[in-house]
Parts: C-alpha cells; structure tokens; sequence
C-alpha cells in the first residue's frame, strides 16, 4: 500500500467533507478516491468516515487520527526537499582531494568558488597523490578528485584535461639564473628534484623521458614535495627542480631572491590535470567541484586546454623510454 498517498486522500476527504471535492483537489477520479480510503480504513482497523447518501462525516477514530496524518505528510515533504537538495548538490557531505603540487592560492580560488555556490554542502578536502586518489576512487572512498595524467583512468569519469608549463627551480647564484629562458641542455650534470615515483608513476616516468628528448639527463634524480624541502635541496646541494610558475616557492630570503624560477625551451615537460570521479557517480555536487577545480587551475594557476588531446589511459613503463 502506497501509504502516503492513502494519507493524502484521508486528509483530503476529511478537510474537504466531501468525496467529490476532495477527487478534484486531488486530480482524480472519485471512485479511486474512495477506494483508497476503504483500504486504508481497512489496513487500520479503523472506521475513518461515517458515509450516507448525502453527506460525509469525520468519526471520532478518524479526529484522532487525522493530526498524525497531517504530520506525516509534512515530515514526507520535508525528507523530499532535503532528498533534492542532496541531489542537487545543495547539502551533504562530499570527500575531495587535489595533488600537493597546486599553489595555495589555487586551492583558496577553488574554496571559494565552490563555496559560493554550495554554503550548505560540507566538503571534506584531502592533499593527496594521483596514486592515492585512484586507489581511493577505486573503492569509493572518494567522490572526486583532480589527477595528474598520464594515468589508468578505468572506471573512471574525467573533466576538461588542463595543461600547465613546468620551468626551472635554481639557485640564483647558478649560471643559468642569468637566462630569461633556460635550454633543457644548460641544465646538464645536475641533479633533478622530482617528487616521489610513487605518487604518479608515468608522470613520473614521462617526464623524465622529456628531459631526456630535450638534451638533459640529470646525474641523479632525488625525491622531495614539500616547497621549504625542495627549495633547501636546490640551495644546499645545486639540484634543479621541475615546477610551473605557480607551484615555484617565493625565494625571498634576507631581502634578495636566493632562488628563482625560469621557463624552460627546447621541448619542456607539462602538467595535465583534470577533475576524475567514479562512472555513473558524478552528481550536482561533484559536478560542481569539477568546475571549481577547472576553474581555478585556469584563473590562478594559468592552465590552459591541453590542445591537441593526448591519450588518457596508463602506458607500459617501456613505452616511456625510447
């Protein structure tokens, strides 16, 4: 038994005293009308309406009855109003994650303009890697995410694929400071800062094989993320980082630059990103935080489509070195 629209009908007959008023409030016919409430009167055990020829008569069981009604009725519509805010991304809790390398000031642009939008939806925001979100994706424990590609997308749903421009992380007193624009070659018999393989391995893996393809192949490749770590590697020891300007740490220290940042030519390395969630997952508020993210990368990171399309799922390793 449908037994809100019993309800309904109950209510209806009751404020209406009339079976034929009631029908038309309800926009049906009156023997389904009455029909309905023979049921529900049945289903109770209880006698709602006393009913002659002429006219219909609430009984005491029925007066006693109908605030309940009435009060389950108001509780249905308002489960229903919280069901479409849910739907509509307007309430409720969504678990998303960015990579470590976005600026602060990209994650402030994406907070804010997701916040905007979805005051009332509560977001729980993780810092982790490609890897570890498509681990988490995988089982649903995560909603969405934004992903370094390349990357094994299977399963996966993505949003428009960004590319951000990596330079060059150095000292300032290193001679290729001196450059506006630094040859990949002019980097040689360094070594190279790159994060952990780990966290995005044909990323990792790719960009590699781009330096290599440009005329620069590090004397040793260590591992940092952090920007005060990276940036005492590059101080401490020569090593060169691989960074968009965005991402590059401010290098003030005692009132001069001790590190500076400089694009790259002959080939340089990039970025992609996009926003990933689960296939047949992607409702109002996932949606919306895919936008915020797309959004924010373009506007304070200065991504850019990456034009043309390059593939989007997982290489073998040997694939990436020729």
């Amino acid at each position: 038994m449908d037994l809100v629209r019993h309800l309904e009908c109950f209510v209806a007959v009751a404020e209406e005293s009339h079976f034929g008023r009631a029908a038309a409030r309800l926009g049906m016919a009156q023997p389904p009308l009455s029909q309905r409430v023979q049921r529900l009167e049945r289903e109770l055990g209880v006698r709602l309406f006393e009913r002659t020829s002429r006219q219909v008569r609430i009984t005491e069981a029925g007066r006693l009855l109908l605030a309940e009604a009435r009060e389950v009725l108001s509780r249905t519509e308002s489960f229903l109003a919280a069901a479409r805010r849910v739907r509509d991304g307007e309430t409720g809790l969504l678990r998303a994650a960015l990579p470590p390398d976005l600026s602060g000031e990209t994650v402030a642009a994406l907070l804010a303009d997701f916040g905007e939008r979805h005051a009332g939806l509560e977001l729980e925001l993780h810092e982790l890697s490609t890897a570890q979100q498509l681990d988490r994706l995988a089982v649903h424990d995560l909603d969405v995410g934004v992903v370094h590609h390349p990357c094994d997308v299977t399963g996966l749903e993505l949003g428009p694929v960004l590319r951000r421009e990596m330079g060059v992380l150095l000292s300032a007193g290193a001679a290729a400071a001196a450059l506006d624009e630094v040859p990949l070659p002019a980097l040689s018999g360094r070594d190279l800062i790159l994060f952990p393989r780990t966290a995005a391995p044909a990323l990792y893996d790719e960009l590699l094989t781009s330096c290599a393809r440009g005329g620069f192949t590090p004397a040793a490749v260590r591992h940092g993320q952090g920007t005060s770590f990276v940036k005492g590697l590059v101080l401490s020891s020569g090593a060169v980082a691989l960074c968009p300007r965005d991402a590059a740490p401010s290098g003030q220290g005692d009132g001069e630059a001790d590190v500076v940042w400089r694009p790259l030519t002959g080939g340089a390395p990039a970025l992609r990103h996009s926003a990933a969630w689960p296939k047949g997952r992607g409702d109002a508020a996932v949606q919306a935080f895919a936008e915020a993210a797309t959004h924010a990368l373009r506007t304070a990171a200065g991504a850019v489509p990456d034009v043309p399309a390059r593939p989007l799922h997982l290489r073998p390793a040997s694939e990436y070195w020729l």
